[in-house]
């Protein structure tokens, strides 16, 4: 095994993992299941194989999406964390901290693949900053998610204040 280390969380921080040694079978999944569970086209998702998987803060709620598959989540932000099956565990590509370091090497599930998934990258391209003419709440916003790096203490110092649903914000 490899001494790689490679950490990750979720969106509000309140589960993190370490993951030690190669990690190489990075994958997409277009089995409708996936596309549910992660409420996207596909999921993204690296299997652990060989490496160490050690959950370093937090618990998983789980879902069995199947008599053989169940999938692990963050009960506090939704964050989909993991697919879990008797093969054994991917953990979804989008939570690791530095997801870029491990591209797709093959697709799964292409029955269930929707057909312009392959031309998503023909679609105009626009930065975050050019919509705030359209919605400028992006001038001033304040992230609370958690950084892409472990932390010592969680949750943070200051919550992120409840957002009224739209039909009562004034």
């Amino acid at each position: 095994m490899s001494d790689v280390v490679r950490t990750g969380g979720c969106q509000c921080g309140a589960i993190r993992f370490r993951l030690v040694g190669d990690a190489p079978d990075a994958s997409i999944c277009h089995c409708r299941m996936c596309q549910k569970a992660f409420g996207a086209y596909y999921a993204p998702l690296v299997a652990a194989s060989e490496a160490e998987l050690t959950w370093t803060r937090g618990q998983l709620k789980y879902f069995h999406s199947s008599n053989h598959v169940r999938r692990g989540f963050c009960e506090n932000c939704g964050t989909p964390m993991t697919y879990e099956a008797a093969d054994g565990i991917a953990i979804s590509a989008g939570s690791f901290d530095e997801p870029g370091q491990l591209p797709p090497v093959v697709q799964f599930g292409v029955e269930g693949k929707i057909g312009f998934v392959d031309r998503l990258h023909e679609l105009p391209e626009r930065d975050t900053m050019d919509d705030v003419a359209s919605a400028p709440f992006l001038d001033d916003i304040v992230s609370y998610q958690h950084p892409d790096h472990d932390t010592e203490t969680w949750p943070p110092e200051t919550a992120p204040p409840e957002i009224a649903p739209k039909e009562d914000r004034q």
